[in-house]
């Protein structure tokens, strides 16, 4: 499991999705003399997406210049000369500005075919003029994704079932050092790995200059085979052999704290996480705690049902979330009516908490059912469906924004919580121990309310 910092994240945006995955086969024109039909199919899905469904109005010649510029940076890539493409000009008519879109990769197919030293397979082109067309956009959120990547996402919002060692990774800010945090009872834990050990190796390669999704693809293996990670721990360098194996990772750590308080740390709004959330507030109501404690810190976001579902466990009528479309049509979604009487209550956030924990933190404030403690979140109040394309991968396009039930808008602001405490944020060793300062703020408000 790869847990990745919303700032740094790179195609995926956020692992982490706002909204169901909503996978649909968009309509595409065809054309007999493109070099492959699957790449005109591409770009035609990417244009007519984007242009009906995109959250804002776009000006189509936006698209056609980000093309360019993608493409002209991945012929730079492959060190094909001359890399500049010509400026080829939208009209507003459809069938020309797919065709201009067309041509831009054909051009571009063309400058490869000429050097006979370079060999790309010229889907990968086309895909970087699609990925050139939405980075157009100044959206970080509205990307494109390739086959592997869809299969990662896929398989995080269905409760993380694979191969592997058990580990979250984190890139650390300004180190960029690799940290990992050991999801309990899992090969990486029992091997001996523990929360903010540094990764420096994987099977004896550095992993100096590795993406994050590099990182954890190399880690990841057929089951019963052994990766060996070089990692620092404290200060000492050492090697761990770990046998990978079958993975189910939780998105909810629990425990009850001085038998009073039942701490519920939820990680994604994944498949799952609705039981299990809802499963350990009914242990701390069975283990009659005087308090609740929701960590959202670090969390991303998840799905939107998901996180309509769990705010519902706190709140017992009313609207959860609005979203509103580039028309300005609205759709609200209300709870499931399914709450379950786990007050008092305190939110933990920070600033890597992300799009559903903003629905559910705004929800449960602008309710008052409950204090939200910690820093102010990330601001993503918008929300992304996804789409197929014909080669496997995806295109994930902003559809609308969001609103909290009282009509804020969150995006870019995010949540501000009610009692500000600040701490290291980068360090994931200390997240649900005792040197967590935010942990013991919630800790010590609760027993103020259990005093009066």
């Amino acid at each position: 499991m790869n847990r990745h910092r919303l700032p740094t994240l790179a195609a995926l945006g956020a692992l982490l999705l706002l909204g169901a995955a909503i996978f649909e086969h968009a309509e595409a024109s065809t054309s007999s003399f493109f070099k492959d039909e699957r790449d005109l199919r591409l770009l035609s899905t990417a244009l007519t997406r984007v242009e009906r469904v995109y959250y804002q109005p776009i000006e189509t010649q936006k698209l056609l210049d980000g093309e360019r510029v993608g493409l002209e940076a991945e012929l730079t890539h492959l060190h094909v000369s001359p890399a500049r493409l010509p400026q080829l000009t939208a009209d507003g008519d459809r069938n020309h500005d797919i065709a201009a879109l067309q041509r831009e990769v054909e051009i571009a197919l063309d400058r490869v075919d000429a050097s006979p030293k370079v060999h790309v397979d010229p889907v990968e082109v086309t895909q970087s003029g699609v990925r050139g067309m939405l980075a157009a956009l100044h959206d970080p959120y509205t990307v494109y994704l390739t086959p592997r990547e869809i299969s990662t996402l896929e398989e995080t919002l269905n409760g993380g079932d694979f191969g592997g060692i058990g580990v979250y990774i984190v890139q650390q800010t300004g180190t960029n050092a690799v940290l990992v945090d050991p999801i309990e009872g899992t090969p990486a834990a029992k091997a001996g790995l523990k929360p903010g050990d540094a990764i420096l190796t994987i099977n004896g390669q550095s992993i100096h200059g590795m993406r994050l999704d590099d990182v954890e693809h190399a880690i990841r293996g057929r089951i019963g085979t052994i990766v060996v990670l070089g990692v620092r721990s404290r200060g000492t360098k050492h090697s761990v052999s770990i046998v990978r194996d079958r993975i189910f990772v939780p998105s909810v750590h629990a425990k009850m704290i001085n038998n009073t308080v039942d701490y519920v740390r939820l990680s994604d709004f994944g498949q799952t996480s609705y039981e299990e959330v809802r499963k350990a507030l009914l242990d701390g109501k069975a283990h009659h705690a005087q308090g609740y404690i929701l960590d959202l810190r670090d969390n991303g976001g998840g799905l939107l049902e998901a996180a309509v579902r769990i705010s519902s466990l706190f709140i017992a009528h009313g609207t959860i979330v609005t979203q509103v479309d580039r028309n300005g049509n609205r759709a609200s979604e209300q709870t499931t009516q399914s709450d379950i009487g786990t007050t008092p209550l305190v939110v933990l956030l920070n600033k890597y908490s992300a799009s559903a924990s903003e629905i559910t933190a705004g929800a449960i404030q602008d309710y008052h059912a409950g204090t939200i403690i910690g820093t102010r979140s990330f601001g993503k109040g918008v929300v992304q469906s996804i789409y197929e394309t014909d080669d496997g991968g995806a295109l994930k396009i902003t559809t609308a924004r969001y609103l909290t039930p009282n009509g804020r808008s969150i995006d870019h602001h995010g949540i501000d919580p009610d009692i500000i405490i600040h701490q290291p944020a980068d360090d994931v060793a200390v997240l649900g121990t005792a040197s967590d300062a935010q942990l013991t703020a919630a800790e010590n408000y609760l027993q103020q309310l259990a005093r009066r």
